[in-house]
């Protein structure tokens, strides 16, 4: 683990406004910053910094965090990621230990190095080999496309690589991927006679390389085996490129092959994406629908293509949410998307996108086929088959129309399906009766403690009623008391990363955006809006004397509580 120290150093030297504003122009908004929110299309701004707070939010699509969050937000990173890239900007150094034991670390930018001298070798074997141009021309590839994927050519030769490494018996290379040992124990290139292609990660570093024979021959494309640097159900080709052009349209495209990207970027369509020799993973599905609001899967319209869709959508479903959207496209049998937008053109390919068929007419059209739906055994089917689907969906609204179009289908009612499924139902239920009390009070409280964070070790806890608040409240008078709240939000915020106070923290935090805050009022307030707690307390606890008193009499008290109910009496009295 990251040292928790470490984390408050760096967000004291990250100031946030600056940060952000290396990615997305600000405009000054007041005492706060301003944009056009970069995580989804907006007209005007609604994505506000605070660089007070040293945090961002935005109020249309919900971002928040600090400039670790954004990090990961933009670039599409893990938490570990963000916080080396953060570090690398200020000059700091991540401390090592466990996962980040010296050892580790210094091997991982060895393999990064491996493979950026292997990735160069590549490209001037590509200017070199006449074959190979002549590969990508009748391909339809430019200059231009090459470049911007890092496109080369690895010769047909056993050892090529040996003339980049000299140490080519090194057991780095192996580790990297880039060359093979027999079982007699002689070692040769594992790419030969291929069109090489870059796998990037979004940091810039060549993780991996994905070879296309030029000529015939099998397999028509070999991708590294999975190393240090690269997990191919976490990565996805061309993500880096694409990522502009997903912010532009907020739409990921998903193919099957690298080849099928660089085809459709050299025809004008930038934001496609490829998986590397896998079925696509919940993971895939995350990363893309933290940066886009909708993901086109582009597949053959054969049957292993319908097959990779169906695998697609059953590992898409847990990520979802209902302001996300997921199609399918699925081509002619004849085509994949390099041949068809090469014989048809962009406007075409646009048009496919467009028309996508929704995940919830996919899942129930591939359902109703598997099905006799002229029959009660069929219908029957057709329920069992959807149940660990419908379980999986965490979106609500989506479950619920995919629910009515079950029964209708099958001819269950509604709640039937629902039963049979084990869902809860969705129908509109009397409001519970809430036991809050004052929850303007807490949630005063909250915003006042996130503004100044050391008055949380004053929360009277105890006085604390039971709204949505308390546990938030609670959980900050927990960090501040172990000695983290001297660094303000930021800092307090990172340690609340996926927390179950997480989101009405954040909610809470947001509200300060557009509020004035008199800092010499917030301790007054802060001690005002405890007494009121405190009165309030008093009167619960006098309701509650008197209900049991009139039931059981004065003499049904006890000791205690008969002192408390007379002094609250001659409170009373006093006051009349």
């Amino acid at each position: 683990m990251i040292p928790e120290s470490f984390i408050q150093d760096l967000l004291a030297r990250v100031d946030i406004v600056d940060l952000v504003d290396s990615y997305v122009p600000l405009k000054k908004a007041g005492a706060n910053y301003a944009a056009c929110c970069p995580f989804h299309n907006e007209k005007s701004p609604s994505f506000t910094v605070s660089p007070t707070k040293q945090f961002y939010h935005c109020f249309g699509c919900g971002a928040h965090g600090t400039a670790i969050g954004f990090v990961m937000e933009y670039q599409g990173i893990g938490f570990v990621d963000a916080v080396k890239e953060l570090a690398s900007r200020v000059g700091m150094t991540v401390p090592d230990s466990g996962d980040f034991s010296p050892e580790k670390h210094g091997q991982t930018r060895n393999l990064v190095e491996i493979m950026s001298r292997a990735a160069a070798w590549y490209k001037e074997q590509l200017r070199r080999s006449d074959k190979a141009i002549a590969y990508c021309k009748k391909r339809g590839l430019s200059g231009e496309i090459a470049a911007r994927y890092g496109m080369g050519y690895a010769p047909d030769g056993w050892n090529g690589l040996k003339s980049v490494f000299p140490d080519y018996d090194s057991d780095d290379l192996k580790v990297a991927g880039l060359v093979i040992d027999n079982d007699s124990g002689r070692r040769y290139d594992r790419f030969r006679d291929r069109l090489m292609i870059p796998i990037v990660n979004p940091k810039g570093d060549i993780i991996a390389f994905g070879g296309r024979i030029i000529d015939q021959g099998e397999p028509k494309y070999l991708n590294s085996p999975e190393t240090p640097l690269f997990e191919k159900g976490r990565e996805l080709f061309g993500l880096p490129q694409a990522r502009q052009a997903m912010r532009e349209t907020n739409t990921a495209i998903v193919t099957e092959g690298y080849m099928d990207v660089i085809a459709l970027a050299q025809n004008g369509v930038g934001n496609a994406v490829a998986t590397l020799g896998t079925a696509t993973t919940p993971t895939h599905v995350q990363k893309l629908l933290r940066q886009v609001d909708r993901i086109v899967f582009c597949f053959d319209g054969d049957n292993a293509g319908r097959k990779a869709a169906w695998r697609a959508l059953e590992n898409a479903l847990e990520a979802l949410a209902d302001n996300k959207q997921i199609g399918f496209v699925f081509l002619p049998a004849e085509h994949d998307p390099d041949s068809f937008i090469r014989e048809h053109g962009k406007a075409e390919f646009d048009r496919q996108v467009t028309q996508a068929m929704p995940l919830s007419d996919f899942l129930l059209r591939e359902l109703a086929q598997r099905c006799d739906l002229t029959s009660s055994e069929g219908k029957a089917k057709l329920i069992y088959e959807a149940k660990p689907l419908l379980l999986k969906l965490p979106t609500p609204l989506l479950r619920l129309q995919l629910v009515k179009r079950l029964a209708e289908a099958s001819g269950f009612a509604q709640q039937e399906v629902e039963r049979l499924c084990e869902l809860k139902s969705y129908a509109p239920a009397a409001p519970p009766k809430a036991k809050r009390s004052a929850p303007s009070l807490t949630r005063n409280l909250l915003r006042i403690v996130l503004h100044k964070p050391l008055l949380a070790a004053q929360l009277p806890g105890e006085l604390l009623p039971d709204t949505p608040e308390r546990p938030a409240l609670l959980r900050l008078q927990e960090l501040v008391r172990a000695g983290n709240g001297s660094q303000g939000y930021a800092a307090l915020r990172e340690q609340l990363r996926g927390l179950p106070e997480e989101q009405i923290i954040e909610a809470a935090a947001s509200e300060l955006l557009g509020l004035p805050f008199d800092e010499e009022e917030a301790e007054a307030e802060f001690r005002a809006t405890v007494e009121k707690l405190q009165e309030s307390g008093q009167m619960r606890q006098f309701a509650e004397l008197q209900v049991k008193a009139q039931q059981f009499g004065v003499a049904g008290l006890s000791a205690a509580e008969k002192q408390a109910y007379i002094q609250f009496l001659s409170t009373r009295g006093n006051r009349s």
